[in-house]
């Protein structure tokens, strides 16, 4: 998980666990949280005392069941190892739910020249606990029992089985060979400045199992506009201080061009949702420019083991069906899809995982529809195929604290919209700004028919004029990331009129 604090399958999952067994059925636990405004302890009280869990036969001995106090503060206990064969160690290390571990790899070692530099802490020194990895608190849900058998993993090797299969769009050597080693060069330079992002989750301080940065695309020449685009990147990863973006640098703004470019291109081909931008920032008589990046977050995976668990983007700035572009440079490795099945579609079908492996000076175009019905992850791996660059490092560049050998740079470009200005998004009791996430599971597909332009097939195959679904997102507190856990449970459906968003791509 990365960029993604507590999402609403993180909810349930705890809400599950919560509870004695026979578990309720999966829209029960969401009704339960939305009623409980996102308080998972609360929505745990609330369907106890309203019976909604099936009693336990008195013919049979009781399952001890702590309270939900006790459960939420009780100590962590070691575990005991057990030995595994060596088939079942290869299976683990290859999990995609693997995090970072807090102690480093060895297979992420540099050899010299090249040396490791060390990184301040961005959390806060005033708290005597210890950071700890993601997965050591996130215990996943019990296992669903379903008859629906699950699709085995597919590997999407070429962007026509990519475009057949996702919402995404794959180009491969989308930048000219030298342009994209000094992208690659520049990027593992300023990376020794960049942080791994830190916050709490359930009473404890987890760390991202990569480092990030973020870069805007106009320089900041305005007190007003340094403070927006501060106020931006702390409502993206976590809440966190931080200081204004750093600009583009020339060869990231070089390769800005190029890619804007090729993403236009694949917009115009394609279907506009219904909530997707509608203005256009092209000048008077110019090029039609559905889709400008003005904004980029970056990210350094140094070695086999640093990686990213599942989650979608959050949309608080980037609004509902975002197209984002992104690069990948440097080592290869794999970029992991999981589609999050809707409640009323559980029991028909189960998800698929799709394996797509991106190598140097690649891009994936992440199109509209992607943040709301799919998953990402980039996992860790056991072996990584070393990159070996065709061009050496600039002059200006003598000496370069990562490896280009071990490492990947991977560059997200994206469009933050005017109508989803930091100013306008609301604020919960706890007076930080909230966090727009979709409703993943229970998404709705209203029939729309009319007001879509132009021609296009979604990852299912399907028409999506026949089925482009209006979803429901809603804005929750998350100063709990940053505050030791503690938020104020603040949870409002978006609504997009009454806000003032838009212009949207139709009318809604």
């Amino acid at each position: 998980m990365t960029d993604d604090g507590q999402d609403t399958d993180t909810l349930l999952a705890i809400l599950s666990s919560l509870l004695p067994t026979p578990q309720p059925a999966q829209h029960l636990l969401l009704e339960a949280l939305i009623k409980a405004n996102g308080d998972v302890q609360a929505a745990g009280q609330a369907m106890l005392e309203q019976g909604r869990l099936a009693p336990v036969s008195s013919g049979k001995k009781r399952k001890r069941v702590n309270g939900l106090d006790g459960w939420l503060t009780q100590p962590s206990k070691p575990t005991r190892a057990r030995s595994q064969s060596p088939v079942k160690q290869t299976q683990a290390t290859n999990h995609p739910a693997t995090l970072h571990a807090t102690k480093p790899s060895s297979s992420s070692t540099i050899s010299k020249p090249f040396s490791r530099s060390t990184h301040s802490s961005n959390a806060s020194s005033s708290s005597s606990k210890p950071v700890v990895n993601l997965m050591d608190v996130l215990r996943p849900p019990p296992p669903a029992t379903t008859s629906v058998p699950r699709p085995l993993p597919l590997t999407l090797s070429n962007p026509v089985m990519v475009a057949e299969h996702t919402p995404c769009t794959l180009h491969p050597s989308v930048l000219p060979p030298e342009l994209a080693c000094r992208v690659l060069y520049t990027m593992l330079d300023q990376a020794r400045d960049w942080q791994r992002n830190k916050w709490w989750l359930f009473d404890r301080l987890v760390e991202s199992p990569h480092r990030s940065s973020f870069y805007t695309r106009s320089e900041l020449g305005q007190n007003e506009e340094v403070e927006a685009w501060r106020k931006i990147t702390r409502a993206w990863y976590n809440g966190r201080e931080s200081e204004a973006p750093t600009v583009f640098p020339p060869a990231m703004e070089e390769a800005c061009k190029i890619i804007e470019k090729a993403v236009n291109e694949e917009l115009h081909k394609r279907t506009r949702f219904p909530l997707e931008w509608g203005g256009d920032p092209s000048e008077p008589g110019g090029e039609n420019v559905v889709w400008r990046a003005n904004f980029a977050a970056a990210n350094c995976y140094e070695g086999a083991k640093e990686s990213v668990g599942f989650h979608s983007d959050r949309l608080t700035s980037i609004g509902p069906y975002p197209t984002i572009a992104s690069l990948s440079l440097g080592t290869p490795r794999v970029f992991r899809l999981r589609e999050v099945i809707p409640v009323d579609e559980a029991d028909k079908r189960a998800a698929r995982t799709y394996n797509i492996p991106l190598p140097h000076n690649s891009l994936l175009i992440m199109h509209a529809s992607t943040q709301e019905r799919f998953k990402h992850a980039v996992p860790p791996q056991s072996t990584l195929d070393k990159f070996h660059p065709t061009f050496p490092p600039p002059a200006a560049l003598p000496g370069l604290t990562f490896d280009p050998a071990n490492c990947r740079i991977n560059i997200t470009f994206r469009f933050f919209r005017p109508d989803f200005h930091p100013d306008t998004i609301p604020r919960c009791k706890c007076g930080e700004m909230t966090t727009l996430r979709p409703d993943m599971k229970q998404r709705q597909k209203e029939q729309i028919t009319g007001g879509l332009k132009g021609k296009g097939r979604d990852g299912d195959g399907d028409d999506v004029a026949k089925r482009a679904g209006a979803y429901r997102y809603w804005w929750c507190c998350t100063a709990g990331d940053q505050n030791e856990g503690k938020g104020c449970g603040y949870w409002k459906v978006m609504d997009v009129k009454a806000e003032g968003r838009g212009p949207f791509a139709m009318d809604v």
